[in-house]
């Protein structure tokens, strides 16, 4: 059986793959796993973003925890981010988010932070899964006063946007941002935050309805957006994904400003006020190569790690570090959260506008972005990691790094989250990559079928 945690959590379709009564088990194991050291009854905080399985899941899951003697604080529909801070700021045991992300309704996902707001290690993860596996074997269930329950608050996310808006200091006065909410999690946080610090808010896709999360809207759609951020005539575009945890930005021209971008951006500005620590920035693999350069050039140290924010998270822990991210618009600013912060990072952004008076499309051109192609190949979950062993693969895959040596890189890699193979390939020609990235995808989903 594969192994039920991927890069953010345990992700799945609900109620096909991840259904209630696994919701229910990782409740049950999860609490017993991240409080069994606790001599006090445990309480753990438990949040979701807006898709229509959440409330069946989170019931279920704090269900199997109240079964295992914790408590539940249930906080309904909130950013991934804001639990990861709660868990700290109300000092409870750990946070439970259920969200699938930037992914499509019918997917869902639960991830897990400890009482520090911080993901879980593999070693934990794996505790949790044989505990599921052996079928709860060793756990003692309470029975009488011994059950948790559950007590309901409605007031978190207003404290999540107090500190953010505290943590980042801009003055938005008048500032024309249109934010795409994605129909998820932010589509309150987000909106509320910015008018508090001024700005003229033009909100799209902020009507979720359980459905429509993540439909053509958000980070991953973002054609709207660009459009309708040169119709207003606005500074600037801000697109959260489904739990609002990443971020990407649309300059005054409609011009997307991804991720590397932003945080060369923000980066460099934090490195002239001296708050860039160690100054040095953690990203992965999949950054461009326009990022590399740029921050040899401004003096700054750039640390690689796999793909996942997690693996970027456990490198800025180890040297010290108070900025990292990746391409997508996951971006963690370690002084100020314990994870991916879309509010935190728009807010950052637009400190630096705010604080050069420079447009958003002037500050982009801090790096280059050099031509990329992505493209995911469709691969059953169970096959995914095993893409090298078929011969046709490795040869072609051996072919195109000949080809590109020295020109550019080709990086192949199975999606944490998706059952995909994900191929991508940077070089100058952008026509030329594309259709070499598609080719191999094609073979990839042909060979492995």
């Amino acid at each position: 059986m594969a192994r039920l945690f991927g890069t953010d959590g345990v992700r799945g379709i609900a109620n096909e793959e991840l259904t209630p009564t696994l919701a229910m088990q990782l409740g049950q194991a999860g609490a017993y796993v991240l409080t069994k050291e606790k001599e006090h009854k445990p309480t753990i905080m438990v949040g979701c973003d807006t898709r229509i399985s959440g409330d069946m899941l989170a019931n279920a899951l704090m269900a199997g925890a109240c079964s295992v003697g914790a408590n539940c604080i249930y906080v309904g529909v909130i950013p991934t981010p804001a639990v990861a801070y709660l868990t700290q700021k109300y000092r409870v045991d750990a946070g439970v988010v259920i969200s699938a992300s930037h992914n499509p309704v019918e997917f869902n996902g639960i991830k897990f932070f400890d009482e520090n707001g911080y993901k879980l290690p593999d070693e934990m993860e794996d505790e949790i899964e044989m505990l599921i596996r052996d079928n709860m074997s060793g756990i003692k269930f309470p029975i009488g006063p011994g059950v948790g329950k559950i007590k309901y608050r409605t007031d978190a996310r207003e404290e999540y946007i107090n500190n953010a808006v505290h943590a980042v200091p801009v003055n938005l006065d008048g500032m024309k941002i249109v934010v795409d909410c994605a129909e998820g999690a932010s589509y309150y946080t987000s909106v509320e935050a910015l008018k508090e610090l001024g700005a003229n808010v033009v909100a799209i896709h902020n009507n979720p309805d359980g459905t429509n999360i993540n439909a053509n809207c958000g980070s991953t759609h973002m054609e709207e957006l660009q459009a309708r951020v040169v119709y207003e005539k606005a500074r600037v575009g801000l697109a959260f994904d489904g739990d609002a945890d990443r971020m990407l930005a649309v300059d005054e021209n409609g011009k997307i400003v991804d991720g590397d971008q932003i945080m060369a951006i923000v980066g460099n500005h934090m490195k002239s006020q001296g708050k860039l620590k160690k100054d040095a920035i953690v990203t992965t693999v999949m950054s461009n190569l326009g990022f590399f350069l740029m921050c040899k050039e401004n003096g700054i140290t750039l640390e690689q790690t796999k793909v996942g924010d997690r693996y970027v998270l456990e490198r800025m822990k180890e040297m010290g570090a108070s900025l990292g991210g990746e391409q997508s618009g996951h971006i963690i600013f370690l002084d100020e959260n314990t994870t991916g912060d879309g509010l935190l990072s728009a807010l950052h952004l637009l400190q630096v506008m705010s604080d050069t008076g420079k447009n958003l499309s002037e500050l982009a051109q801090v790096m280059e972005v050099l031509p990329q192609a992505l493209v995911n190949a469709k691969v059953a979950n169970h096959k995914k990691d095993k893409y090298m062993e078929y011969p046709e693969v490795a040869d072609a895959i051996k072919v195109l790094e000949t080809k590109f040596a020295g020109e550019g890189r080709v990086l192949i890699r199975p999606s944490g989250t998706e059952p995909l193979v994900r191929v991508m390939i940077e070089g100058k020609d952008q026509q030329a990559i594309q259709e070499e990235a598609q080719k191999l995808a094609n073979l990839i989903q042909d060979v492995m079928f």
